[in-house]
């Protein structure tokens, strides 16, 4: 079997493995959480909704025969998405980083560097993705999906009502309640100092002031509280920046269950096929005496696998 030209670097993958922004920036492995899987394409059972609620007859007579029943399921099939980015770096830069160490000069270390924001770019990427995924009405059925708007929206703090609003939205999952909700921080930033929801907490006593995460997971019985804080730059490349955060207007409430077994219900995860990786090769286009390629990237398939474990509320606050 050929050797692929590309050599993994241990001390380079290490750094990918290890990088990690702060947890309240990036949320996509809460939101999605990733499962491992042994192969690209990978495959999961799906079993129809009305078997795990049917109440089949099951009183036998003394003599009678005990009634039968049967199951059905459905296999679903998917593959990982390799997704990854490289830098080329000239050996002259290399080399003048080497000589500043030795010489007690600087501790730049442009390969390292290269990797980190390689990682930082990927990892845009798939908040980004995860993003659009969860917030995609699409992928939710009729009822389980509120666009909220006017009065109704948790901007307007004298007619909205969001407890009502979110305990309707809680309530209307299948068989699970959510265990999470996940919110932009322009969303979470609003609502935290909505009167109605401080009263509840603080029991009647003010409306002035904030609510914490903690105080709001309490009220609605909720495990977790993602605020996604992420900004993403939409302008094309070589356009002036256009920073925008990368998580919407929306209220993303689901029932996930971080290590589902045979039967169990998620409302998604991430297939993760292997782990990050980082390495280097030589490329001799690189500058007058060539130059090193860092690559940084992994195997990953975002996936909603049960729509009927998540509820989207849209527009919970205005522009």
């Amino acid at each position: 079997m050929a050797r692929r030209p590309f050599v993994v670097v241990p001390s380079l993958t290490a750094i990918a493995i290890g990088y990690r922004n702060d947890a309240a920036t990036f949320i996509a492995d809460d939101v999605l959480p990733r499962m491992p899987v042994y192969g690209e394409s990978f495959k999961w059972t799906e079993f129809p909704l009305a078997e795990g609620f049917r109440a089949p007859d099951n009183r036998v007579g003394r003599t009678g025969r005990v009634n039968r029943v049967e199951f059905s399921s459905e296999e679903r099939t998917s593959a990982v998405e390799n997704f990854g980015l490289e830098a080329p770096i000239p050996i002259s830069d290399i080399e003048e980083a080497e000589r500043m160490r030795s010489q007690n000069l600087g501790n730049a270390d442009p390969e390292g560097d290269a990797v980190a924001l390689l990682t930082h770019y990927n990892l845009i990427n798939r908040e980004r993705r995860v993003a659009a995924l969860v917030q995609n009405p699409g992928l939710y059925p009729a009822g389980l999906r509120l666009a909220l708007a006017g009065s109704d929206q948790f901007s307007d703090f004298a007619s909205s009502d969001p407890i009502d609003t979110i305990k309707t939205a809680m309530g209307s999952l299948l068989v699970h309640r959510p265990n999470q909700v996940t919110m932009s921080f322009k969303t979470w930033d609003k609502i935290r100092s909505h009167p109605k929801l401080i009263r509840a907490v603080k029991g009647g006593l003010t409306d002035e002031g904030m609510i914490t995460r903690e105080q709001f997971a309490a009220l609605f019985d909720l495990k977790k509280v993602l605020i996604g804080e992420a900004y993403l730059d939409t302008a094309r490349f070589g356009q002036a920046p256009d920073i925008r955060r990368i998580w919407g207007n929306d209220m993303v409430f689901q029932f996930i269950n971080p290590a589902p077994a045979r039967g169990s219900v998620t409302h998604g995860f991430t297939a993760t096929y292997g782990t990050k990786f980082a390495g280097r090769y030589e490329d001799e286009n690189v500058g007058l005496e060539g130059g090193r390629v860092i690559r940084e990237g992994e195997k990953l398939k975002e996936l909603i696998v049960a729509p009927g474990a998540g509820f989207l509320l849209q527009d919970v606050v205005a522009e």
